[in-house]
This record gives structure tokens, sequence and C-alpha cells, in this order.
């Protein structure tokens, strides 16, 4: 395995070594920021050092390669649309022949992915975290005149409601984390409004929503079993030969089952209890919709964990990325050594004008550096020594 060091941080141009932290279970707490706060685990299979996780060997996370789970809360209010995740990049990639293969079973496994990995300037991969993020779990919190003070004792906060015990769930947990959102509504601006005025037509809405989500994932399992079941027995090693046209037919059938979890799209939920999603392919789908994720407003009393872990990456013997179907690609070929960034960011803000004859015209607000993305949250970095 090469030799590799972690690094940590709320901005990209001060990530901190964690290292010595990889396969501990031991969290780093994320340097401070105006906008992030919060805490990182990451666990490696096959780190250079020779520590092993028992995370891997947990029944749950069978096949996993690598997690980094994250523990925190936003200080300022972001819509689930703003919140982004993925890869950046400060200069072009090395892409190997054949890697639209990668490139479309990312797509499968997040029909919500964007990128411009062909970039010639800063390559990036970014989706939405509420739709991308393979475990998430949110808790509201009560925080009198939405007091961010660090120093807050949570504990002896009278709580808004019954439900709402603010007590900050442990990190990393006991076990591997598990999705839930069964408090999501308190952070829905169209479930606050229609608790105030509820009708029988959205109760029964929301009801048929939830019914219509369900019955597209009857069985509740993990990402990782998704894609294998779904997407092995569409590939072959000889669709990355060919020059890419089986991958075309297929990809074919892919786009197809994709299709048929969208359905779904652009149906709104106004109870607390069609926020409760029961798997996260169920959430996945839901927030593949960017009315539904601009509906959620994340702020200080949002606690969100998440764990994005994987196991198309191999980190032992070498650097690899294997697809289902005996697709593999050696990434050390064409690895130039620049850090592998897991980011996670705001959406690039655009302003939006209006010139002639009612002609909207869309221009992206420079940030500081004039990146593709917008300002970082947090940022987790894999880096060659």
């Amino acid at each position: 395995m090469p030799n590799l060091r972690v690094l940590a941080g709320t901005s990209l141009d001060a990530l901190v070594p964690i290292t010595d932290y990889v396969n501990t279970n031991k969290p780093f707490k994320l340097p401070a920021s105006d906008r992030f706060e919060g805490e990182v685990v990451c666990n490696i299979k096959g780190f250079a050092d020779g520590t092993e996780s028992e995370y891997f060997e947990r029944e749950d996370r069978k096949g996993v390669t690598w997690s980094i789970q994250v523990q925190g809360r936003f200080l300022k209010r972001y819509s689930a649309d703003e919140i982004l995740f993925g890869n950046t990049f400060d200069r072009p990639l090395h892409l190997p022949w054949g890697s639209s293969a990668a490139l479309k079973f990312m797509n499968y496994i997040d029909p919500t992915l964007t990128h411009d990995l062909g970039s010639s300037t800063k390559p990036w991969a970014l989706s939405p975290l509420v739709s991308t993020m393979p475990y998430l779990a949110h808790k509201h919190l009560y925080l009198p005149n939405g007091d961010i003070d660090d120093d807050l004792d949570l504990c002896s906060i009278s709580p808004v409601s019954p439900e709402i015990d603010n007590v900050v769930p442990e990190f990393p947990p006991p076990q591997s984390l598990k999705e839930d959102t069964s408090q999501l509504h308190l952070a829905s601006i169209s479930a606050t409004s229609s608790n105030s005025s509820p009708s029988a037509s959205s109760a029964s809405s929301s009801s048929s929503s939830l019914q219509s989500i369900t019955s597209s994932v009857s069985s509740p399992v993990s990402p990782l079993e998704d894609f294998k079941n779904n997407f092995a027995d569409t590939l072959s090693p000889n669709d990355a030969i060919d020059g890419g046209l089986k991958q075309k037919s297929a990809f074919r059938k892919l786009r197809i089952k994709t299709s048929k979890s969208k359905r779904n799209e652009g149906i709104h939920k106004s109870s607390k209890s069609s926020f409760n999603f029961s798997t996260s392919t169920q959430r996945r789908s839901y927030f593949s919709n960017e009315e539904n994720r601009k509906d959620i407003v994340f702020g200080p009393e949002d606690i969100i964990s998440t764990d994005f872990c994987y196991g198309f990456l191999e980190f032992s013997p070498s650097l690899s990325l294997r697809l289902p179907g005996g697709i593999s690609f050696d990434l050390m070929k064409y690895w130039d050594g620049q850090p592998v960034r897991f980011v996670c960011c705001e959406r690039k803000r655009t302003r939006t004008s209006h010139e002639g004859k009612g002609e909207v015209v869309e221009e992206v607000e420079k940030d500081d550096d004039d990146v593709p993305w917008g300002k970082v949250f947090w940022c987790v970095a894999i880096e060659p020594v």
C-alpha cells in the first residue's frame, strides 16, 4: 500500500494532519469556523500503519473499505439544496481510458451527482449532501434565541417539545450510524407552515406520498447492498474493453431502474411522520428533487451525523477502483499525487438579473479565488507522503 496521510479542516488552505486518528475511532475536533463546527472520524481498511478498525468487522459494514464520519452543525442557516458534498481538485486529472464506466457507475448510485472532472483547471464532482450520503441522522435541539455558544449547557435547557430532549448524540456512536430522520420535519418549511394550519387535504397528500416512496423500496437494504444487487449483473469485464458500446445497453437498464425511483419527485410532505424515512434509499430518492431539498433548512439547532462509506475504493495492496462486473482501475498509474479531497461546501451562488425583454441572465458570483464551488464547511483530504 502506498504511504498516505490524512488531513482535515474547515478551510482548504489550513488542513491539519489527522493520520494518527485513522482507525482509532477517536473523533478529531475540526478547527473553529464561522460556518460549521463538528468532529470527524476516519477509517481506512488496510491503512499503511497496519492498524485495523473494528468498524470493518461489523455485520452492517461488511464490504466497506473506507468511512468518513462527521457530526456537527451549521452555524448559519442553509437550505439542504445549498449544502453539497463531493470531491474537488486543484489541477486537471489524468483520467484513464474507460473511466466513463466509473462515472456512469457513480451516477447510478447517486443520480444527483454533477461534475466537471474533465476540467482543464479545477475538476470537481458534487452532490447535495442530503441526497448523496449513504447514512444520515438528524437531531433537533432547542437553542434559546438561536444561541450558538460553544459553552452552552444543552442538558440544562428546557425542551421545546417532548420529542426534543436536547441530548447531543454520542459520536462516534457505539454501533454503526443508522438512518434517523424522525425529527427532520422540524427543519421543514412546509411542515412548520402546515402544522400551524392543518388541512385534511395536506394530510392526505402527505400520507399518499410516504406510501408511494415506501412501496418503491420494500426492504431496508444498505446502500452497498443496493448497488451490488442492481449494478453487478449489468456489467461484465468486456464492457470496458470494447470501447464502451456494450456499456450503453447496460446503463440503459440502469436508467430505467433509476427513473422508477424518481416517481416521487415533486411531492411535498407536511406531517412529521412523512419525513421519517425507514431507509436511506427512500431519503435519497425523495431529496433527489430540488424543491424538496429547498424545503429543508438546517441551522445551529440541527445536529447532522453522516457516514460516507463504500467499498469500491481499495487501499491495499495498491490504490485501486473496483466496480461490480469485474471492472477495475489501478489508480496509482494515473494519480499525480495531488490531494483527493472529500469536501462539504456551499453551492456556488448565482446572481440573477433581468435584461431586455424579460430576458433572465445568471452570473456566478466570484469568491476570493474564483473556484467552481462555494465556501467550504469541512474537508477531509488523502494524499501521498
